[in-house]
């Protein structure tokens, strides 16, 4: 590996300054959102739940259209829960790796023509700072694969393995060429592993896919602040 130069380390510091404005500002709109705005939609939710009780009585069609207008309003509930959920940088603190990850897929899955599914190891235990830095390298490379790869199906894995805790994204797409400049989110991938002493690689051919790698080497001990929970029937992955 040949030296950072001093204007990698500058791009480098720039992107970490740009990520971290991002993420509090993700926070501030998270807290606008779950605080006022869904606050103010449930109470006129329950304000409209109140007048339709004092019209059930009534011959005509007005309760019968506040609850159309209460559908609506629980629709809009649910998808400001949803965006304030995604806007929040500690959502991995909140519900733990998997589930972050399987809402992450989720939100992908929505706009991704081809298949996306999430194979996570119910044996793996992971410390909350990496925990995080993992849902971000999958993030960011869920990312590229949906805008760049071309890639048909995608799977995610969180599994146990020799080395450590490991976490692996697999898309069938273009891939790229050894010797490439790498983009912005593969440097950003490289920040986060980095940042948490994960190690991180990734392997690409052209028309053959890429896999994106980032292990724990080395876990502290377990306690129950920091476990990453995983419902009974998630299947184990094997290497």
């Amino acid at each position: 590996m040949g030296f950072v130069t001093d204007q990698e380390r500058a791009l480098a510091d720039l992107l970490v300054s740009v990520m971290h404005a991002r993420e509090q500002e993700g926070a501030r709109i998270s807290r606008i959102l779950h605080d006022e705005v869904g606050q103010v939609l449930s109470a006129a939710g329950l304000q409209l739940d109140l007048l339709r009780m004092d019209l059930d009585d009534n011959v005509g069609a007005s309760p019968a259209r506040i609850t159309e207008i209460q559908k609506v309003l629980e629709q809009a509930v649910a998808q400001v829960r949803d965006l304030s959920y995604e806007l929040n940088p500690s959502v991995v603190e909140r519900t733990g790796l998997q589930f972050a990850l399987d809402r992450l897929i989720g939100r992908h899955r929505k706009t991704f023509a081809g298949s996306i599914r999430l194979l996570f190891d119910p044996s793996v235990r992971v410390e909350l700072e990496r925990a995080t830095a993992l849902f971000k390298i999958a993030e960011q490379a869920l990312e590229n694969v949906v805008q760049h790869s071309q890639a048909t199906q995608v799977e995610v894995l969180v599994k146990s393995s020799k080395q450590g805790a490991t976490l692996e994204v697999r898309d069938n797409g273009a891939g790229f060429a050894a010797g490439q400049p790498p983009g912005l989110g593969i440097q950003m991938m490289r920040y986060h592993a980095a940042k948490t002493g994960l190690r991180f690689s990734i392997a690409s051919e052209p028309e053959r896919g890429t896999i994106v790698r980032a292990i724990c080497r080395a876990l502290k001990p377990f306690s129950g602040s920091i476990a990453v929970g995983t419902p009974e029937g998630t299947p184990r992955i094997e290497d």
